[in-house]
Parts: structure tokens; sequence; C-alpha cells
């Protein structure tokens, strides 16, 4: 699903530069994808006029877009619907975005974008520990929002056309593609979408440096940014929820400045 910005963009709020609308601000449905689930996006945020701004912006693309602008009215909203996406905004009056991520994830492996403070890296980390895909920190282009969309939406789909029938094993874990499961041993390890796309890659390239630029084009459908710890932090969440290797080694090992390594036992 291509998304085509735009050309001319005038000032929004929040810093966000994109065409603003006098559109009323509620569930929008275009004659393009209404009924599909494959084109509705949810905007959990408590700024109603950039949820308004935004949800112009994503309708000219051919999306359903609904809103919520409130935590608890957002994972109510989340878990009702059948959405493609999510964007949830991490500072929400009610139930603040990092326990409507965690509950989310309890229930859904649907996608999420989290938009956090600019600065705030620890609202990242936490962020994409609780199970986020991907993050933008405000103020954002709406260009770089939607580009994400895509990116996330493009590996979605390509994990649905794209994988493999035969189950992968490495020592003491095995992964199922078609099932979406993973065994370590006896017992079964839950991971997200992004964690599930890592450990694929990993497994089936044992005992070779992957560099952070390739997993994050592979992963995250996007280039790596300076400062951009995204892939960093979901490796150390697969990490540790795979432990170390029976031999009490370390399973995954970070190669300075270069990426990481999936340890081949011999």
């Amino acid at each position: 699903m291509q998304l085509e910005l735009p050309h001319q963009a005038g000032v929004g709020v929040s810093g966000v530069n994109i065409e603003p609308s006098g559109s009323p601000r509620n569930l929008r449905t275009p004659d393009k994808g209404a009924a599909d689930p494959r084109y509705q996006i949810l905007i959990i945020d408590d700024d109603v006029d950039l949820c308004d701004l935004l949800g112009e912006s994503l309708r000219r693309q051919g999306f359903v877009v609904a809103f919520a602008h409130d935590g608890i009215a957002g994972l109510e909203r989340s878990l009702r619907g059948h959405f493609a996406l999510i964007v949830l905004d991490l500072m929400l009056p009610g139930l603040d975005g990092s326990e409507v991520l965690k509950r989310i994830r309890s229930r859904s492996n649907v996608p999420v974008i989290i938009l956090t403070a600019k600065g705030e890296e620890s609202d990242r980390i936490v962020g994409l520990e609780s199970g986020a895909d991907d993050y933008m920190a405000k103020p954002f282009n709406p260009r770089e929002l939607a580009a994400r969309i895509q990116a996330v939406l493009r590996r979605a789909s390509s994990e649905e056309s794209h994988r493999p029938s035969d189950p992968i094993r490495v020592g003491d874990v095995s992964l199922n593609s078609s099932a979406r499961t993973v065994r370590r041993g006896d017992r079964a390890i839950e991971l997200t979408s992004v964690e599930f796309d890592l450990l694929v890659l990993f497994l089936k390239s044992p005992g070779k440096v992957l560099g952070r630029e390739e997993l994050t084009r592979a992963v995250l459908g996007r280039e790596l940014r300076a400062n951009d710890r995204s892939i960093d932090v979901h490796v150390s969440n697969l990490r540790r929820k795979l432990g170390a290797n029976l031999d009490g080694s370390e399973r995954i090992k970070n190669v300075r400045s270069i990426g990481y390594l999936y340890v081949l036992l011999t």
C-alpha cells in the first residue's frame, strides 16, 4: 500500500507541517477501503487539533481514520475494532500510553507506532520495550509519520506472504513461521512481531554478524538514523526473552560499532 503524500503543506499545530482541514473530528470513511481492515488506522492522542490534521492527511491516502482522545477510550477502541495500525501518544489522560500499550499487547499484535516528546529517550525505550513497532518524536513531519506507517504495514504484509513453511531450529530454539510460534526447549516464548522477525533473521544466519543498518531495513522497513536506538532495544528485548545458551554463554552478542551475532554453539 503506497502512501502518496501531498506536495504542498501549510503550518499546522504542535510543529506539524500539513494542510489543515475543516472536516468534522470523527470517524472518517473514504470511498476507498472503507470495509477493508487493512486500511483502518486508529490515532490515540489527546491533542484534538493534531488528530484532525493527521486524519485529513491519512484520509487522502485512502485510509479509514478513527480517533480516541484519552487512554481508557483508546484501549477500548483498539480492542473492539479491527485496525491495521495504531498511532499511540504516550502522554494521555485517564490511562497513560505505556499502560495502554501493555494491555493491547496482552491481547493483540496489531502494529503500534508511539508518539513521544522530543528528547525523551527514556519514553521511547519504555515504549519499545512494551512492544511498540516504532516511534516518532514530537514535533514531527507528517510525511515522516506516513512513511513510518507505510513501512510498518509493508513489513506486516510481507510477513503474511513470505513465511517459510518449514520450522527453523538452532540449538534449543525452534521457530514455526506459519504458526508464528517460538519455543526454547519445552517452553513457549512470547515475542512481539518485530522480535519475531529479528529472530527469523538471526536463526537463518547463525554465527554471522548482521549489521544494525541491515537489521533496521529488514525489520523496521526504513533506514537507520543517527542516534536511533530502536533496533538495539528490540534486540535487547529478544535477548532477554530467549535467555542464555545451554552452556550459560550469551546467545546474541553485540559486535561493537557493527551489529549483532547469534552464537552458534559447536
